[in-house]
């Protein structure tokens, strides 16, 4: 099997997710895995597919335990605010580097049970940052992840991602504070591992080039694989541009 090692791309919030998303459904060799980094247009926030966004208005606007105090931009349209066809809690995009691991369906790691995969993925994470000096490890308290009906799988941490850590996040060996977190979607075609790392938790001493090299250099060690770059694929636009209005809309948000 191949990792194919997608070129990095900057779009709004519902292009993102729609991409991802469309990585899992229609890339054009279903045989491969694809991993993909990428960055935000405008700052951003997603929140998980299950979660409500009465509740994630809430936290953003103050008025819950886990407000970002953040009401008046985002009402404003300073930021984009979209649900994630994953699971998991809102993540706030705005000092992140995010990225995109689909895994085939039928490769022994998409075969494991949710917990076990995210425990696989976040150990890369925890070694590449390890060998810039970052003191990072999995957190082994807390709850496991389960799998949601719907086919989404629901990382049980925290309302907001970044606010605590769950068993399998990585964390700060020295603070305890969460650096890395992620979510799941299984469907019949594979594994949508979309994960967010905190730049400031890990460090500013963080090369993130070299952090993306070391990380896929263990994930070619963890799937058994052997990376390619590999040139954006053929997407249909129209399909892309119709997802995008569907990741845009209310009916999407509000869920």
């Amino acid at each position: 099997m191949i990792l194919h090692l997608l070129p990095t791309r900057t779009a709004g919030a519902a292009e993102n997710m729609a991409l991802d998303f469309l990585l899992l459904q229609r890339y054009p060799d279903a045989a491969a895995a694809r991993f993909r980094h990428y960055e935000w247009r405008r700052q951003a926030f997603t929140f998980g597919y299950s979660q409500k966004l009465v509740d994630v208005m809430a936290m953003i606007q103050g008025s819950g335990p886990n407000a970002l105090d953040d009401s008046q931009a985002l009402e404003r349209g300073a930021y984009d605010l979209c649900r994630r066809p994953t699971g998991g809690g809102l993540v706030d995009h705005r000092g992140d580097w995010t990225y995109a691991l689909v895994i085939p369906r039928g490769h022994p790691l998409e075969a494991l049970r949710a917990a076990e995969s995210y425990r696989a993925i976040h150990a890369c994470i925890a070694e590449a940052l390890g060998s810039q000096g970052v003191p990072a490890r999995l957190e082994e308290r807390g709850r496991l992840a389960d799998d949601a009906g719907d086919g989404a799988t629901r990382s049980l941490i925290p309302s907001v991602c970044f606010q605590g850590a769950e068993v399998h996040d990585v964390i700060h060996s020295g603070s305890g504070e969460k650096i890395a977190g992620a979510a799941q979607k299984r469907n019949k075609r594979g594994l949508l591992f979309q994960g967010s790392i905190w730049r400031a938790a890990a460090g500013a001493a963080v090369d993130w080039d070299r952090f993306e090299a070391d990380f896929v250099a263990g994930l070619v060690r963890a799937l058994g694989v052997e990376a390619e770059r590999t040139p954006w694929p053929d997407l249909d636009e129209d399909e892309v541009s119709a997802l995008v209005e569907k990741y845009s809309s209310p009916e999407w948000n509000e869920g």
